[in-house]
């Protein structure tokens, strides 16, 4: 097979022989035209818009110039910068077995990207660690209705099992103590956010189940989901977050 003139029509050959699926000839396709604008100097449009755009025209024989290394090495650290060391390693990679294939049919004497090493990644936070702080601030800040944002603050500052939360009646609380009243199970203590929403959520009751709904006690199940749902906005993955999160999160008291 002659060698290519353009560095395009080198990359359509080399995913036509390369036996991947159709999908992940796309995803291929897209990283080594990424590339193409690296090697000549120019900076990837963003996002969707570059994977509509259409690459710079660049000959195959640029990969062999003295220069180009140097440019992609330069590429690699600003493409990490943008779009995280996970993205420009799978954009490395795509590249690096190109070229492998390129030079192992003659197309190249030398491979550019020998001196690029992978960045190191860093290890995804675990989903069930506690919320840190800023997080909890923004979770506690949030425009819930009453009966939630009690619960929250409760859950946060006792950091107790939620089961025993939501279990809690009215005659349980000590609000003056901050406390709860109790001779079997140990005493839950609270702070200054759940002692300005207990007396409002408590107000006018003497007894009955302190977290309810219109048809009785609050269930685990539908605090979760109201929690996560409310969550789902500050969550940088849309997901929402688990109320155990921001039990593990850390109080002022201990259960």
């Amino acid at each position: 097979m002659n060698r290519p003139v353009e560095y395009a029509v080198a990359v359509e050959r080399y995913l036509a022989a390369s036996g991947l699926g159709a999908g992940s000839r796309r995803v291929y396709g897209i990283a080594l035209a990424t590339w193409s604008w690296a090697l000549v100097e120019r900076t990837p449009p963003p996002g969707a818009v570059r994977r509509k755009a259409v690459p710079p025209s660049v000959p195959l024989a640029l990969l062999e110039a003295p220069q180009t290394p140097a440019r992609l090495r330069e590429a690699f650290a600003a493409r990490s910068a943008t779009v995280g060391a996970r993205t420009a390693n799978r954009e490395l990679s795509a590249l690096g077995s190109a070229v492998a294939w390129w030079c192992a049919r003659g197309w190249l004497a030398a491979d550019p990207t020998a001196g690029l090493r992978p960045l190191p990644v860093p290890k995804p936070r675990d989903a069930s660690a506690g919320l840190r702080p800023h997080e909890v601030r923004a979770v506690l800040a949030l425009p819930a209705p009453l009966r939630e944002q009690a619960f929250w603050h409760l859950l946060h500052e006792t950091r107790a099992p939620i089961e025993r939360l939501l279990a809690l009646d009215v005659d349980d609380l000590d609000l003056p103590g901050r406390r709860t009243r109790s001779r079997t199970a140990p005493v839950l203590r609270w702070s200054d956010g759940a002692a300005r929403l207990l007396p409002l959520l408590t107000l006018g009751r003497v007894g009955g189940p302190l977290f309810t709904t219109a048809r009785g006690r609050l269930s685990y199940r539908r605090a979760a989901e109201t929690f996560t749902a409310a969550t789902r906005p500050l969550d940088p993955n849309g997901r929402g977050w688990t109320l155990r999160r921001l039990q593990g999160a850390g109080g002022s008291g201990r259960p």
